[in-house]
């Protein structure tokens, strides 16, 4: 067990674990913008409805939700590990940094970003996931999430506040995709290009996604 915790608290270790946690959670990013684009059905919740009733009462999906807090919070906990000991590796700052030319602003701000959202995922467990588990636990039945979403995305602040949530979430997404295959060895040159174009092109997807939602909701293309 001690060769474990030393392994996973090593710098390599805190660098596998983010980018094992990192591609667990982009794998339930997929699913979640799946079940949300129902929505776009336009057909008053049925199908969305029946979506989300799925995602509640699986036995599998809600064992795999305990598995995804475990998860996020290992992200988390180890990107604030990384991060602590970054600062500690130069505790005397630099008046002027120079960054490599391949260096982007995004990839040098993933503790800033994933801390956006994370104060994001505050906010929107707080209008969605929380109130309908705790309904559901309580009385047995679900709350009307489709309903909550129309009433939520007729707020022009509520609406701002995830259009922000995706636009952090596509810079992270961004570097992150790609960081995760290279910290776990799996950028071979031969795929490294395939590698990054798909992260590209699933950052884009996923946050326009989740973007389209309430700007859709909002402008009353969806009623």
């Amino acid at each position: 067990m001690n060769w474990l915790i030393k392994t996973l608290t090593s710098s390599v270790g805190k660098k596998f674990t983010m980018a094992f946690t990192g591609l667990f959670l982009i794998s339930f990013l997929i699913v979640h913008a799946s079940i949300n684009a129902l929505i776009f059905y336009n057909d008053g919740g049925e199908i969305f409805t029946i979506g989300a009733h799925f995602m509640a009462t699986n036995l599998i999906i809600r064992t795999i939700e305990i598995v995804l807090v475990v998860g996020l919070l290992l992200h988390i906990i180890q990107a604030l590990l990384l991060w602590r000991s970054n600062r500690a590796a130069r505790p005397i700052r630099y008046a002027v940094i120079k960054h490599p030319p391949q260096s982007t602003w995004y990839s040098r701000s993933m503790t800033l970003l994933g801390t956006l959202i994370l104060l994001f995922l505050v906010i929107h467990t707080s209008n969605f996931w929380i109130p309908n588990r705790t309904h559901q636990f309580l009385y047995g039945e679900e709350l009307p999430l489709y309903d909550m979403m129309i009433e939520k995305f007729s707020d022009p602040i509520e609406v701002v506040i995830y259009l922000l949530g995706a636009f952090s979430l596509f810079w992270h997404l961004l570097h992150g995709f790609a960081s995760a295959f290279q910290s776990l060895g799996l950028d071979h040159n031969k795929y490294k290009g395939l590698i990054r174009f798909t992260g590209k092109a699933f950052s884009v997807i996923i946050c326009l996604t989740f973007a389209m939602m309430p700007i859709s909701i909002y402008l009353k293309w969806i009623r």
